[in-house]
């Protein structure tokens, strides 16, 4: 039947085809060889640990309970070997530390019969001068006698120069007693005297230094340090933060009055160096011939290159270290002039808003046109503006800090009153009545805001003010 459905190429049927094997039984299912290169992949949402913890190198489950595989030794064999065993022996031995020649045993090997014993070697002992007769008239002393000086030494030899148990086992009965400190210093006399003596050839030996008044005292502060009760604690750590504070404040001053001299500085020197700026900037040279400019670019400039020639129209606008450092335009191309008018950044929010109120008192437009001599003009009269408010923030300080002073003095020394220089205040004009201030308009330098400091917040500062005009005010009505 199977040759018929191979000719006519239709197919088997599913039944298994029957074979010799397959009636006596003798044939083996054929293994399933699985790929060499099988890996298994991490389940979605399983974390990596518990995945490694689960498949192994060698691709096994993991078992659900311990499991014995029989494989190697369950304790650990006894490695004998074939050499003959070292005898041991119940011997005697000495210590060596003992001066009373007792005798111990215990077992040891055979071969280290007749040696030391080998925890001699940490029997380290203390080198503890000795003296004579004749060395002694050296270390005589009004309140030491030889008898308190011999039993000191014998305690250093006994208790190896401790001396909290050589002034505890002090025979207080015979002498008079000593503090550790007193022994200490006639230990360590004696030793500097004897090697100083003994010194024969070779380098002079170092003395050994102990200072006993200082050791008094320090063991006194450590005494005190340690009898503080919390409140007494408390008050320290309190005085030491106030000295922090004291500290940073000193700092600041220090650091204000630098700026403040920089600021007087720059004001001295600001009218020289805007002239000098004037002299050098384009717009002196444009009324000048064209044979003395080109002799003035051949001066400065070997090669006129078209670089050269745009870093020439191009002045650096510097002003003194108070004022403002506007952007220059060195960079080849095409630009704005009126970009040169532009505040830079680190002039600051409330700045620029000061100089903006400060020109619209003064009626002034707030973006010119941007001619070559309004800029330059322009960008120095904002420098000067920002100048004025440094000062002007400065001196505001300053009297603030006159002020303060003052009051202090006046808390400290009651009935007394610190006469502050007319010279040192801005404001000695005579208190003005509320009616005429507002109506008149703001001056210039009402406009500046000099209250506000970053040492002390703007609201203590406008109270201080505030008090201070009205102990003026009140006065003035007396």
């Amino acid at each position: 039947m199977a040759d018929v459905l191979d000719i006519l190429e239709l197919g088997r049927p599913g039944t298994p085809e029957v074979t010799k094997e397959s009636i006596m039984g003798t044939q083996k299912p054929k293994p399933k060889y699985k790929p060499k290169n099988e890996v298994l992949r991490k389940p979605e949402g399983m974390a990596r640990e518990l995945f490694n913890l689960l498949v192994n190198d060698s691709k096994d489950a993991a078992p659900l309970f311990p499991t014995d595989t029989g494989k190697g030794y369950k304790q650990a064999k006894a490695h004998l070997g074939v050499r003959k065993v070292r005898p041991w022996k119940w011997m005697p031995f000495t210590n060596p530390a003992r001066k009373d020649g007792a005798v111990f045993h215990h077992w040891r090997r055979a071969a280290d019969e007749g040696k030391e014993y080998p925890f001699a070697k940490f029997n380290k002992q203390v080198h503890i001068f000795s003296y004579t007769d004749q060395e002694y008239q050296l270390l005589q002393l009004d309140n030491w006698t030889k008898q308190e000086t011999d039993h000191l030494f014998d305690l250093c030899r006994q208790f190896d120069l401790r001396f909290t148990v050589i002034q505890d086992r002090w025979d207080s009965t015979r002498f008079s007693k000593r503090s550790i400190e007193d022994l200490k210093e006639r230990y360590y006399d004696i030793c500097n005297i004897l090697n100083k003596a003994r010194h024969t050839t070779g380098p002079e030996p170092k003395n050994i230094a102990y200072d006993a008044d200082n050791e008094k005292r320090r063991k006194e502060q450590l005494k005190r340090l340690f009898e503080r009760t919390s409140e007494q604690v408390e008050e320290e750590a309190n005085l030491l933060q106030e000295l922090r504070k004291i500290e940073a404040r000193k700092k600041d001053r220090e650091r204000k009055t630098q700026d403040l001299q920089k600021l007087i500085t720059a004001a001295d020197s600001g009218g020289s160096a805007t002239a000098a700026a004037a002299d050098h900037s384009p717009a002196t040279h444009r009324g000048t011939p064209p044979d003395k400019k080109q002799q003035i670019r051949k001066k400065n400039t070997p090669f006129a290159t078209p670089k050269a020639k745009l870093e020439l129209l191009q002045p650096s606008v510097e002003t003194p270290n108070s004022g403002i450092k506007f952007p220059e335009f060195k960079a080849s191309g095409v630009f704005l002039r009126s970009q040169r008018m532009k505040l830079p950044p680190s002039v600051g929010q409330k700045k620029s808003k000061a100089i903006e109120q400060m020109l619209t008192e003064l009626g002034l437009e707030l973006n010119p046109m941007p001619t070559e001599e309004i800029c330059q003009n322009f960008n120095e009269l904002r420098s000067d503006l920002v100048l004025l408010y440094e000062l002007k923030l400065g001196l505001s300080t300053c009297e603030y800090e006159l002020q303060a002073l003052r009051h202090q003095y006046e808390a400290l020394a009651p009935g007394k009153t610190l006469e502050i220089p007319a010279s040192l205040l801005s404001n000695n004009d005579p208190a003005i009545p509320a009616e005429d201030v507002s109506a008149r308009p703001k001056a210039l330098s009402e406009v500046i805001d000099v209250v506000g400091s970053a040492a002390t917040p703007m609201r203590k500062r406008k109270a201080a003010l505030e008090q201070n005009n009205m102990l003026k005010k009140i006065k003035n009505r007396m």
